[in-house]
């Protein structure tokens, strides 16, 4: 945890702080250990996936000491030193030839186990772009195209990770199969509304619920064309993942180690010692940045001019996952378009501040992990908001005023935190 810095903070630190404390909370380093079984009789071989395997990795060779083996598979710029576990990096958010490279390595790497051994799979968010191979029959560049629409559609992140599961080779269970008759514990941060493991990083070892019909109409919704292959794919039943029956998954196991809940509830916590009522909205809450922003502004109105739901000095906490629906050409993630449409819908309230940022370090595809603002963002500001987030453009809006928040990779990733901080007028 970060240390206590001396108290009261001006708003703008104590927002900081908060966010450090809750990416603090659910630092794989620190958590992994009690999560981990006994030594096996025979090898533990270690895999994974996503922006918070590499520093998973580490956990498990400071844990165990030696005797360990394996790879896992990271985002470009997310690794961390390791020993006897290689790191490999990779595209995130689109998959590219690395992304391949490492599912096929993977598979070779639990090929031949026998039950004696154990896998230790470490999947986080991140894991289905960085663990790609598709199902046989198509094309690297296919699904990648797939993927791109999904993304710019704005589509959440279980109808991604249904699509994805149904055009691979390894999500969904068939990562598991491969591994059999060797027992596999699987180990999740978790970045998906409602911490259901088999969603995160489409759930390479975990049995899939979902159809491939289901892929079928989420395609169908937003509109994005099934070639041939594709269709032969999804009407294929022996390329069907595994149900929850299958006999070879069941000596299996798998636990959330960290998820939004246990970061906001660190915050929540960090809030109180520094004299502010927290109120947890929700770790799981969804939908468009900037309609999610409406929502918080006039949660924050209400604070002020009513005391309601409860006094200033507070704190707003909220997690998960925004989307964005891409219209314009500007730079931006969704918790820049976040904080923008905030700032427009408070227009300058006083004493109100907030955060946003992902707890990956990284806002979509820029080099930061969110923003601030405060009473006099609009003011400062040479550009007109309203104009920027019509352009999807928050990044630029941010800059300008140095209100980014840079963190770097935090090799975690348990999605968005947000906070807003109220004080009395």
């Amino acid at each position: 945890m970060p240390a206590v810095p001396p108290l009261p903070l001006p708003p703008r630190e104590l927002l900081q702080h908060l966010f450090e404390t809750a990416v603090a909370a659910v630092d794989p380093l620190r958590i992994i250990g009690p999560h981990l079984p006994p030594r096996p009789r025979g090898r533990i071989v270690v895999i994974g996936a996503g922006k918070a395997s590499a520093r998973m990795a580490q956990g498990v060779e400071q844990h165990y000491g030696s005797g360990v083996e394996g790879l896992v598979v990271t985002r470009y710029g997310h690794g961390a030193p390791t020993r006897q576990i290689e790191i490999i990096e990779a595209g995130h958010p689109v998959p590219d030839e690395a992304s391949e490279t490492a599912a096929h390595r993977i598979l070779d790497t639990v090929r031949g186990l026998t039950e004696d051994d154990l896998v230790l799979c470490l999947m986080s968010g991140g894991g289905s772009a960085l663990l790609s191979l598709p199902a046989p029959g198509l094309s690297v560049t296919e699904k990648r195209a797939i993927h791109k629409q999904l993304l710019r559609c704005g589509a959440p992140i279980a109808d991604m990770n249904c699509v994805r599961r149904h055009l691979s080779a390894v999500k969904g269970g068939r990562l598991a199969l491969a591994c059999h008759p060797a027992r596999v514990v699987t180990l999740v941060v978790s970045d998906v509304p409602g911490d259901d493991p088999a969603v995160v990083a489409s759930g390479p070892t975990l049995p899939d619920g979902s159809t491939a019909a289901a892929a079928r109409a989420i395609l169908a919704r937003y509109a994005i064309p099934v070639s041939p292959a594709v269709e032969a794919v999804l009407a294929d039943p022996t390329l069907a993942a595994p149900n929850s029956d299958d006999a070879r998954l069941a000596r299996n196991s798998v636990t959330v180690i960290a998820s939004a809940q246990a970061a906001l509830d660190a915050a929540a916590a960090a809030a109180r010692e520094a004299g502010y009522t927290p109120l947890i909205l929700s770790n799981s809450l969804e939908g468009e940045a900037r309609e999610v922003a409406l929502v918080h502004a006039g949660i924050a109105r209400q604070v002020r001019q009513h005391g309601q739901p409860l006094a200033a000095p507070c704190v707003i906490l909220s997690g998960g996952e925004t989307t964005v629906t891409v219209r314009g050409t500007g730079r931006g993630g969704r918790n820049a378009e976040f904080l923008l449409a905030l700032a427009s819908a408070l227009d300058g309230a006083p004493g109100v501040h907030a955060i946003a940022c992902d707890t990956d370090g990284i806002d979509g595809t820029e080099d930061n992990a969110g923003a601030l603002i405060d009473p006099g963002t609009l003011v400062r500001s040479r550009f007109d908001a309203r104009e920027l987030l019509a352009n999807n453009d928050g990044y630029s809006f941010f800059a300008a005023l140095d209100d980014l928040v840079i963190t770097g990779p935090t090799r975690t990733n348990v999605n968005d935190f947000r906070a807003i901080l109220i004080d009395r007028a």
